[in-house]
Order: structure tokens, then sequence, then C-alpha cells
């Protein structure tokens, strides 16, 4: 078993407000999409401040460009969740309530286990992969490297 768990982070702007007729549907559907993560298989935590969700927390200077970020025992169980389960359906909805981005919105890194990332660095790995493209310290589903440990886990 590995020493590492896998983080992420993805943002996005959305089209209005979140209590906007624009957004009603994607908010709808939050609470029930979380609480499916929050059940997932291999699902360890995720941001989220006394309502439940991320939706207030705001880092940037532009108040539509909402964060989620979470941690995963491995790429595994979260890709089963993002793609494998309800939150596909609604994923495939995105451009309802999100604007298209031209830059990567997504960014993966493995922390040692028990480790919670903060947003600052988790933006940070954004960027970091925003500038350099994908490596060992902020990389996508499609080029994700095995935990840092790899070569010592046993199964």
């Amino acid at each position: 078993m590995s020493g590492y768990e896998l983080a992420q982070l993805n943002v996005g702007v959305i089209q209005g407000p979140m209590d906007s007729p624009v957004m009603a549907d994607f908010a709808a559907n939050l609470d029930r999409i979380n609480a499916l993560a929050d059940r997932s298989d291999g699902f360890v935590w995720r941001l989220q401040t006394e309502d439940g969700d991320a939706t207030a927390i705001r880092p940037f200077g532009d108040v539509n460009m909402l964060v989620n970020m979470s941690v995963w025992k491995d790429l595994e169980s979260l890709s089963r969740y993002v793609y494998s389960s309800e939150h596909a359906q609604i994923m495939r909805r995105r451009r309802e309530w999100f604007e298209r981005m031209d830059e990567a919105y997504l960014v993966l890194w493995w922390v040692p286990e028990g480790h919670r990332p903060s947003v600052e660095e988790a933006l940070a790995r954004l960027e970091r992969l925003r500038a350099n493209g994908p490596g060992p310290e902020a990389f996508t589903f499609r080029t994700a490297p095995p935990p840092p440990d790899a070569s010592t886990v046993t199964q």
C-alpha cells in the first residue's frame, strides 16, 4: 500500500451567480454529487465550508471562478468517480453552467498520506501545470505517474 494519496483541483468560471436561474440545475445537483463522492470507494477528503461544498471559496479575483478540491486513495478511485459514476452525467452538462476555458482547469498531484492541501498549494500546482506542462509535481489523468513510492510498494 502506498504512503501517498492523490489530490485533485479543478476550477471553472460559472455563467452566473450560484443563485441565478442559469445555475439552478447545477446547484440542485451539488449536494447529491458531493454525497456520491463522499461515499465512493477510495474517497478520502474534499474541500468544503460549513455549507457542505466549496462554492463560497473564491480565491481568484473573478467572483464567478469556482474551485473544487479533493483527495483520493489512488488514481483508479478518482477515475471511477469522475468517469463511471453519476458524476459523469453531470460533467457532460458542464457547458450549460461553465464557460469554456482555454487553459488547464484540472490538476492532479501526489500528497503524503494524511496531508490535506491548502487552496494556495493547489493553485500553485495548477499554475505549474499551466506553465510547464505535465510532470511529476503536477499532472493530468492522461499523464499521471505512479505515486513516488511505487517501486517500494507491495500489493
